[in-house]
């Protein structure tokens, strides 16, 4: 029920007032306040432990290692417990000598020719699953995913048997076929066979990881647009190139960063074929880091490698990025 009151308004004659609701209390003004303020930080609240895992995972032993990467530590140190600092001596060393540089100009290329090779196959195999009918495609699948789904290790090991020199399956086809000169051909005799067989392998491990993303991006295409391109008379590659492209370029930008990532920072794989050989052409920085700080022993010198390590995929990732934001600006 309102309330009247009278008073005097300008003029001196009595005015009439209704008096609106009572103010809420501050406390409840508070409490209605402080639902909102919690729905605001709760997504921070769900980041807290992932990012904790990052820092005490990945960040501290990045540290540990920047520290290590400017001190002398070899095996005397090492058994002595001496902490000898060198400076940027380290840095100095690796800088002004030619196997550093070779080793970044190979790992690039390497890099590159992996993630073409993978995106392409990738694509074209995501592209394929999207044609083919439930039971095909089912099949297919099965048989990617346990591509995928096999360790590094036991992945290598059976290239191994593949590529094996007087036992192995693809000389013994090659041989059947007519090529008699490949019966015992070293596959991991020099730099060129031994990269290609590693980029075999890397290559069959990776394109089902770029199929599945694919095939699952076309699913998200209305078909609405492909009846719309058919009605104006498109043909399949002018639907590929105004439907189906441009729903996936942002998979396609998505997928090739991780696929950069993946493939320069590839270990197991070269290690366990050929250990970086022969005579050290087939190393990649992960590789050169490995050697020189743990084979070599000179710990301080791999720390500062690996270093480097980061830095060089930093600079490969960031021009990267910097091109697909250009190019997306562009398009806008």
């Amino acid at each position: 029920m309102s309330v009247q009151t009278e008073g005097t308004d300008t003029a001196g004659e009595p005015a009439v007032r209704k008096a609106g609701p009572p103010a809420p209390p501050r406390g409840e003004t508070r409490a209605a306040k402080s639902p909102a303020g919690r729905r605001a930080a709760a997504p921070y609240l769900l980041l807290l432990p992932a990012l904790l895992a990052t820092v005490v995972l990945l960040g501290w032993p990045l540290v540990k290692n920047g520290i290590l990467s400017f001190q002398n530590l070899n095996p005397r140190q090492l058994i002595q417990h001496l902490t000898e600092w060198n400076g940027v001596d380290n840095y100095k060393e690796i800088l002004s000598g030619s196997d550093f540089w070779h080793v970044v100009a190979r790992s690039v290329v390497f890099t590159a020719a992996n993630v073409v090779l993978i995106m392409l196959g990738g694509t074209l195999i995501g592209l394929l699953l999207a044609r083919l009918g439930k039971k095909m495609r089912l099949l297919l699948l099965v048989g990617i995913v346990l591509a995928w789904a096999m360790p590094v290790i036991a992945a290598t090991t059976v290239y191994q048997w593949l590529f094996a020199q007087r036992f192995g399956v693809v000389n013994w086809v090659l041989d059947k076929a007519g090529w008699h000169s490949m019966a015992d051909y070293n596959w991991f005799g020099s730099q060129f066979s031994t990269f290609f067989v590693v980029i075999v392998l890397i290559v069959w491990q990776s394109i089902p990881f770029v199929a599945i993303n694919l095939y699952a991006a076309t699913t998200t295409i209305p078909r609405e647009l492909y009846e719309a391109a058919s009605l104006d008379g498109a043909g399949a590659w002018k639907s590929f190139t105004s439907v189906t492209l441009p729903f996936l370029r942002p998979f396609l930008y998505a997928t090739t960063f991780l696929e950069v990532i993946w493939v320069f920072k590839s270990f197991a794989q070269i290690f366990a074929l050929n250990e970086g050989g022969p005579d050290h052409l087939t190393e990649t920085l992960p590789i050169y880091a490995y050697v020189e700080g743990v084979g070599n022993q000179h710990f301080g010198m791999g720390a500062a490698i690996s270093f480097l390590t980061i830095l060089v995929l930093l600079a490969i990732t960031s021009y990267y990025l910097r091109m697909v934001l250009k190019q997306e600006e562009d398009e806008l």
